[in-house]
């Protein structure tokens, strides 16, 4: 998947552990942790604004786009 979670890298900068932004948000661990891992399709707006609220950071500090690699298919098809 193209965009990155990188939840977990600023919580280990804010020395925050799930549990605690978890508690803080008011939401269950098990569905942070669904953010978390990047096992999770979309993300609310105030999701976002409430993770970034907590630990003091940007929406690209949480989020990053990394294109996927492009497969070559004429050296493919040649094989």
């Amino acid at each position: 998947m193209p965009i990155i979670i990188n939840l977990d890298v600023m919580m280990a900068k804010r020395k925050m552990s799930l549990g605690e932004l978890a508690s803080r948000m008011e939401i269950t661990p098990s569905n942070l942790s669904i953010l978390k891992t990047g096992k999770a399709k979309a993300i609310r707006f105030s999701t976002l604004t409430s993770i970034c609220e907590i630990l003091d950071c940007q929406p690209g500090d949480i989020l990053e786009y990394r294109p996927a690699p492009q497969t070559d298919t004429t050296t493919q098809q040649n094989n």
